[in-house]
């Protein structure tokens, strides 16, 4: 038998999730299907990172948004999000000094409460970290970072409750149409029918776009992550910190962790269903040097662990937001690694978009699909280098 909601999402990650929760305080009960279980793409697999730096203003403008839900979530969603305040900091290369502090000024015009501050500055911070190479940095003193996977269960369990449906275990076939129009989809447990389905599938999104004849330039990318046990004399926690001049992010974690990230050589192309529970072959002994660059006393400290994941990425590793293709199919796909800090802004953005026509709580049209096709690829005033961001 056919199952029927207004709306069917395919993807029950954090983006999946987010929009979920957003419909359904619109009155509209969507049918969310995930192929495993909530979270376990690349949300699962997120550091979840909560900052507003970017050096593009309507991802800032999301991410800004977005941190009030992070810092207000058990009023606003309900339930938990596992926030954490550590406090952010973006190094650059000295040669990109003059784009920080511009887009520090685009920061404080949003009211993002951003700061630049001296390599003496970052000392009384982090006096662990070594700082002879930064003269300038930014600093977000109210970011941090949240866990992903519990922030998923909570806009979910949001959603639920006011009818929402989750399918998990569900995979999806194909897309069914009439005419120019979506009319639901087939998947591994039967039909469901909707008259909008939304494309919100990470890495499996280039997949599920072509279904409908689109042929969008989304990839995917593999990134690792590892978590270091802290030597005693690291014990206390430190800033969450993108380091530009070690091609490298890195946080704390509770129990003397420290997450550790790098922003090159991740893997383009790969198919999402590959091996993903463990690291690349030299990602552990890379990331070990480039932490301990940064925290010389991390040689002192021992791994935990290291895993990889899978995400979709387009050519200007710029999220896909927007309708395209037959009527009522749209997109909400291809964040390239950083979508979840701006996921409960986004969920408003197209539940708006969806609903009422156009999105009102911020302007997502920067990032419409047509886009690739137009040659409107999307880049900072400022940007910085072409890496994970």
């Amino acid at each position: 038998m056919t199952q029927t909601g207004d709306v069917i999402i395919i993807g029950g990650g954090i983006h999946g999730a987010s929009l979920a929760f957003h419909l359904t305080r619109k009155g509209i009960k969507p049918i969310v299907l995930e192929k495993d279980f909530i979270a376990s793409g690349a949300t699962g697999r997120s550091s979840g990172l909560v900052r507003m730096h970017y050096d593009l203003e309507p991802e800032s403008r999301l991410a800004w948004i977005s941190f009030n839900y992070f810092r207000h979530w058990t009023d606003v969603v309900g339930g938990e999000s596992g926030f954490r305040r550590t406090g952010f900091l973006q190094f650059v290369k000295p040669e990109a000094i003059e784009n920080l502090k511009a887009n520090i000024i685009m920061h404080q015009r949003i009211g993002i409460p951003s700061f630049l501050i001296t390599g003496d500055d970052v000392g009384r911070l982090a006096p662990s970290f070594y700082r002879e190479d930064i003269e300038l940095a930014a600093y977000e003193p109210e970011s941090g970072y949240a866990e992903p996977s519990i922030c998923t269960s909570s806009f979910l369990e949001a959603a639920r409750e006011k009818g929402a449906q989750l399918v998990q275990n569900c995979k999806v076939n194909k897309i069914n149409l009439s005419g120019d129009r979506v009319t639901g989809v087939g998947t591994s447990l039967g039909e469901f029918s909707a008259p909008v389905v939304v494309n919100a599938a990470g890495a499996w999104a280039g997949k599920i776009a072509s279904m409908v004849g689109l042929d969008f330039p989304l990839d995917t990318w593999q990134h690792d992550t590892m978590f270091i046990r802290r030597p005693d004399a690291l014990r206390y926690d430190h800033p969450t910190v993108i380091d530009f001049p070690n091609s490298m992010y890195f946080r704390p974690e509770t129990g003397g962790l420290t997450l550790v990230g790098l922003e090159d050589d991740n893997p383009i192309g790969e198919s999402p269903e590959s091996d993903s529970e463990t690291a690349k072959p030299g990602f552990v002994e890379r990331a070990i040097d480039r932490i301990c660059i940064r925290i010389p006393g991390m040689d002192q400290g021992s791994l935990q662990s290291s895993h990889g994941g899978y995400d979709g990425i387009t050519p200007d590793q710029r999220a896909i937001l927007g309708s395209a293709g037959p009527e009522g199919f749209y997109l909400e796909c291809g964040f390239s690694g950083t979508g979840f800090k701006i996921a409960p802004a986004v969920g408003a953005c197209m539940a708006e978009l969806i609903v009422d026509g156009d999105a009102q709580t911020a302007d997502i049209k920067p990032f419409n699909p047509q886009r690739f096709t137009e040659g409107e690829m999307l880049v900072g005033d400022h940007s910085y280098e072409n890496i994970w961001r």
